[in-house]
């Protein structure tokens, strides 16, 4: 889940609306499903949506969204969920403005702080600084308002607020993956304690298996360098010929198939 944390309690909570013939349900940070209140053996009864992101507008978030419900025609169902103020929990409100897209009312006094749905505040310390940088590049004149508004969307969308596209989310995840982020001299040289051992580990595999590699490289004293060398280093076998066979690193076994 991703948002304002005091609205998590209302997860694994539903809350009903019945409207004509229809019941609609509306369960926060999982889906919204439509019954269909009738004795006809074929009525209705499926999913309008399942959670998918926030919608933010000015800082500030309005509503869920919940996408790839049952399908509808040639797309799936989707709703719409706006946050409003009220007394209760409690569903409020169903239209249908356009076919197969829902737009629901839900009452909370959850949201009737003025600060309760500010964005900013929810963010960690690091995307709050971009944020920050943002803003103030745009108040320098370095970027333009629609390079300022894309900054943000990058910044909502590592934050997990907003769905990035697929691309982008491989991006993302690659980057949490891969940063090493050295706060202290001591953090730092842990890591390149681990960085050395992995190195010592890589050039007795190669060694144990007659592999030349690159010793000056290898021993540069820039751990992320020797490593990039050895993993990207082709192999030369000192003994034989077979130059198309492969080290299998993660077991150690020699294949003598290939």
């Amino acid at each position: 889940m991703s948002g304002p944390v005091h609205l998590f309690r209302l997860a694994g909570k539903c809350f009903s609306f019945v409207e004509s013939m229809y019941k609609y349900e509306f369960c926060p940070f999982h889906n919204v499903t439509q019954h269909e209140q009738t004795f006809r053996w074929n009525a209705y009864s499926g999913i309008l949506g399942i959670w998918h992101e926030w919608e933010i507008d000015n800082n500030t978030f309005v509503g869920m969204w919940m996408r790839e419900g049952d399908s509808c025609e040639t797309k799936s169902r989707q709703t719409k969920v706006l946050l409003v103020c009220g007394k209760s929990n409690k569903l409020a409100h169903v239209s249908e403005p356009s076919t197969c897209v829902y737009s629901l009312t839900f009452e909370t006094p959850l949201v009737c702080h003025p600060h309760s749905l500010l964005v900013y505040p929810t963010l960690p310390e690091a995307l709050r600084m971009k944020w920050d940088e943002a803003e103030q590049s745009l108040y320098d004149e370095l970027i333009t308002e629609q390079g300022y508004k894309k900054m943000l969307k990058e910044i909502l969308e590592e934050a997990g607020l907003l769905r990035a596209t697929e691309e982008k989310e491989i991006e993302i995840q690659n980057k949490k993956t891969l940063n090493l982020d050295f706060k202290t001299v001591e953090k730092c040289n842990k890591e390149y304690e681990q960085l050395s051992k992995e190195i010592k580990k890589l050039k007795h595999l190669l060694t144990q298996h007659g592999i030349v590699y690159d010793r000056n490289s290898a021993e540069n004293t820039s751990a992320e360098h020797s490593v990039s060398k050895l993993l990207t280093a082709k192999p030369t076998i000192l003994n034989g010929s077979k130059d198309n066979e492969h080290l299998r690193g993660d077991t150690g076994i020699w294949n003598d198939t290939l």
